[in-house]
């Protein structure tokens, strides 16, 4: 694969350049590298890049990372052991709490 390489300052990673031609020619095996070794690609366009193509890991870790808040969370759930439910124990909680405050509201609700 024809590709020149950037060398990214911030953390030492190094990033691909490839025109649009050349990705769509071989768009699995960029995935795969992009997927299974946190390269980058950059997919330029008559000369400009256009795209970047990256592994949702490594978008996430360095430019979606998880809130310190949702972390918290996160790790008190794994210390509760609730880190682990499944979709079905998460909807009968949910239809639990959903009761309660039913019943909640009807009792607050003056009678006619």
């Amino acid at each position: 694969m024809p590709v020149s390489t950037l060398q990214n300052t911030k953390n030492k990673r190094t990033q691909n350049v490839v025109s649009a031609l050349t990705a769509r020619a071989q768009l699995g095996q960029i995935l795969k590298r992009a997927s299974e070794g946190d390269e980058r690609f950059v997919v330029d366009r008559r000369g400009k890049p256009s795209v970047i193509i990256m592994s949702v890991r490594d978008y996430i870790r360095t430019i979606a990372p998880t809130p310190p808040a949702l972390r918290a969370i996160q790790q008190d759930a794994k210390r509760k052991g609730t880190a682990k439910l499944s979709m079905a124990e998460i909807d009968r909680e949910i239809a639990i709490v959903r009761k309660q405050q039913a019943a909640k509201r009807n009792n607050k609700q003056p009678k006619r």
